[in-house]
């Protein structure tokens, strides 16, 4: 079961999409109220998720008309997602490899097929 609160979780999920691709700059993020009907999540706990990115700069309000991806949102979540997995993701997963006795070179073969 996972841990993390549910706003974090819906925020990930839009920091995904931007990182796919699905919002790109300047593009604008679903409504509080479309985004939790799709997610069955209560708007409250996705206007607490769009409050963070607004917080941290990654989105501009347009009083009366919504949230948009702020320019360079992508490459500030890109590095701040790297920093992240190599940081904290990384250890555990290096460390695994190591116990498994895992060739590197077959992971590499694996990512590239």
């Amino acid at each position: 079961m996972n841990e993390r609160p549910i706003y974090l979780r819906l925020r990930d999920h839009i920091v995904a999409a931007i990182l796919d691709g699905t919002y790109r700059d300047g593009d604008p993020l679903p409504s509080v109220r479309a985004f939790a009907a799709s997610h069955g999540a209560n708007p409250l706990t996705v206007a607490k998720a769009y409050q963070s990115f607004q917080d941290d700069g990654l989105v501009t309000v347009r009083r009366g008309v919504g949230m948009f991806v702020a320019s360079g949102a992508a490459a500030r979540l890109r590095e701040a997602e790297r920093r992240a997995f190599l940081d904290e993701r990384w250890p555990e997963i290096a460390a695994t490899i190591r116990r498994l006795d895992i060739d590197p070179a077959a992971l590499l073969e694996r990512m590239t097929a």
